[in-house]
């Protein structure tokens, strides 16, 4: 397998950044995992959108499914073309309604909802998805190809229950929304940097990924921050970083 990252921020994106969306490439497949603004721009680097074979869409915030609505766009206008026979498949919650009622579009979309402890296959690859806590529900994924594993955490609160998830996946996408100095009083359904990194070293990840990051904040800063509770190998996202998974 190999995980790109197309985008990494939030709540918004940096000059030239974008929200949260990677690419996931595995048994000649390609999957598009969250589409947030301006990650369609950054698919284009490697493949026209109508060649995905899927979406899975984590959850219908708008940092993680802004690009979705010009995706349809993209992939009706493959299907007129004729640079596409049928619609894309895309797996996502059927929650909020106001927003996945919009999902569908014309014949662009083959919508198919997610729920807690259901598995899906494409392929080799197999996935199944965990609600994590979340104010809207939201969908961690546990991604396998043979034997090496991702484990893709999407928007999570300190309340998630990794401990039910993979033990030590090779690569652990995990959102550190703020630095904890920064975290607020009330928890809300994200992950401090420093949480992230704790939530790490619970699974045993192999590698962590950081992401879901505030553009305001220095990466010398995180990296301090999750090096304090993780000595795993340490990422931080930043657009077009490609992680091959060569599993142990």
């Amino acid at each position: 397998m190999k995980w790109t990252v197309l985008g990494f921020q939030s709540p918004f994106p940096g000059p030239g950044g974008a929200t949260p969306g990677y690419l996931l490439e595995a048994d000649g497949k390609r999957i598009l995992i969250d589409c947030g603004s301006g990650v369609l721009a950054q698919l284009g680097k490697y493949c026209r959108p109508h060649e995905l074979n899927e979406v899975w869409l984590s959850h219908l915030h708008h940092d993680h499914v802004a690009d979705f609505f010009v995706l349809q766009y993209a992939l009706q206008t493959a299907i007129r073309l004729k640079e596409r026979p049928h619609g894309l498949q895309v797996l996502a919650p059927p929650k909020p309604v106001k927003i996945s009622h919009l999902l569908s579009y014309q014949k662009a979309v083959d919508l198919k909802w997610i729920g807690q402890g259901m598995v899906h296959q494409i392929g080799s690859l197999e996935v199944g998805f965990h609600r994590t806590d979340h104010p809207v529900p939201c969908y961690a994924m546990e991604i396998r190809s043979g034997k090496a594993c991702i484990l893709y955490g999407a928007d999570a609160g300190t309340d998630t229950r990794w401990e039910t998830m993979a033990r030590e996946p090779d690569l652990f996408v995990c959102e550190g929304t703020y630095l904890h100095r920064d975290a607020p009083a009330q928890p809300i359904g994200h992950h401090s940097v420093r949480e992230a990194a704790k939530a790490a070293t619970e699974l045993g990840a192999r590698r962590l990924l950081l992401t879901h990051l505030y553009p305001g904040y220095p990466a010398e800063i995180l990296r301090r921050e999750a090096a304090d509770h993780y000595t795993g190998e340490l990422i931080l996202a930043e657009i077009g970083l490609q992680i091959p998974i060569n599993p142990l």
